[in-house]
């Protein structure tokens, strides 16, 4: 089986009409819902925005347990991950990274998503880039994963 045989089949560009841009000095910002401003458009920052909007209203997630763009420390390196949603005692339940969509999902993008939850933990990953969109859970102590056929719901 490939690794597109277990793409989650979520459809992120129904909510491209739900983003809000704006022209300034010749950038394009876009809304962050999250972060409450606006950041610059860049192919990526468009994967999440467009995912932010789908966990927002497709899930079951309240928009006061997804955090963006959070800087993280992991082996003395300063580090961003792109969306954290929490459960509801604020413990990490899902790490998200999005990419641009020229960029394809290897196991490089798995490595890297895997080296951030060094520090979160959590236990499920997703990984994006717009067209391709994959959910892994992950077993710590086994040190392995299984890809799964939808996102989790929200932990009580």
């Amino acid at each position: 089986m490939s690794l597109a045989d277990k793409q989650i089949k979520i459809d992120l560009l129904q909510w491209k009409d739900r983003l809000v841009t704006t022209q300034t000095v010749g950038k394009t910002y876009i809304y962050d819902p999250i972060r409450k401003k606006k950041v610059v458009l860049q192919p990526e920052e468009l994967v999440r925005q467009l995912m932010i909007q789908w966990l927002i209203h497709e899930t079951n997630f309240n928009r006061n347990n997804i955090q963006v763009e959070k800087k993280i420390k992991i082996n003395n390196l300063n580090r961003r991950f792109d969306i954290v949603l929490y459960n509801k005692n604020t413990i990490p339940y899902i790490l998200v990274e999005c990419k641009s969509p020229e960029v394809q999902i290897t196991q490089i993008t798995f490595d890297q998503i895997a080296v951030y939850n060094m520090a979160l933990r959590a236990p499920f990953l997703i990984v994006t880039n717009g067209l391709a969109t994959y959910c892994v859970e992950l077993d710590h102590i086994q040190k392995s994963y299984i890809f799964l056929s939808n996102i989790p719901e929200r932990l009580s």
